[in-house]
């Protein structure tokens, strides 16, 4: 079993906790995490982009001017993709950019950024994340104890609005629930801040 040091929010370590091999120790895939990463941003991806093809502009049913005589270079149409106001050629419709991953595929990719993070030591537990009021500066006092001053991923067991709200208006700083993780924010964000009870959900999750 791996260890990890739990700190408390004065950044003092109080304890040790060991984490699943399975979950926090395996060979990292490079490559399902970036199919996870790829996926995420696809299925963010609104998709509305409409252009006209040169069937559905106005006009451009007759020859503009005859074919000879003229001086300039042939036209059948005016409503060509290299001419002013005409359509475009293989215009973009409104489509999904959503594919699927399978199961195995994703908790791979999961297990293999938490890992990832573990390995690179990156990984910050701390034993509970409760405030009594909800105020910015004393949750970047917090982040400040525990050595973290670059962007990071705060995870938590359960919804807090008191912990959601002071840590919303820091930048470089999200917050997110057990069950809302995903690799592309995993990896996004420098360090991993997660409660000790989150971490025992995840492992009860992923194990």
């Amino acid at each position: 079993m791996l260890k990890a040091d739990i700190y408390n929010i004065k950044g003092d370590v109080v304890d040790t906790m060991s984490l699943n091999e399975e979950i926090f120790g395996i060979e990292v895939s490079q490559s399902a995490m970036h199919s996870a990463v790829v996926q995420y941003l696809a299925n963010g991806r609104q998709g509305t982009q409409s252009a006209k093809t040169r069937a559905e502009v106005r006009g451009g049913k007759a020859k503009p001017f005859r074919q000879k005589g003229t001086g300039r270079a042939r036209q059948g149409s005016s409503v060509g993709p290299h001419q002013t106001g005409g359509g475009v050629a293989f215009a973009p419709k409104p489509r999904s950019y959503r594919f699927p991953l399978n199961k195995k595929l994703k908790r791979l990719a999961l297990k293999s950024a938490l890992s990832e993070k573990y390995g690179t030591g990156a990984l910050v537990i701390l034993d509970s994340l409760i405030l009594d009021e909800i105020k910015t500066k004393k949750f970047a006092e917090i982040l400040n104890n525990i050595k973290v001053d670059t962007s990071c991923l705060v995870v938590l067991a359960d919804k807090n609005e008191t912990v959601i709200k002071s840590a919303r208006n820091l930048p470089n700083v999200k917050t997110a629930l057990t069950n809302t993780i995903n690799v592309y924010d995993i990896l996004k964000y420098d360090k991993f801040v997660v409660t000790k009870e989150a971490v025992e959900k995840i492992q009860e999750v992923y194990a």
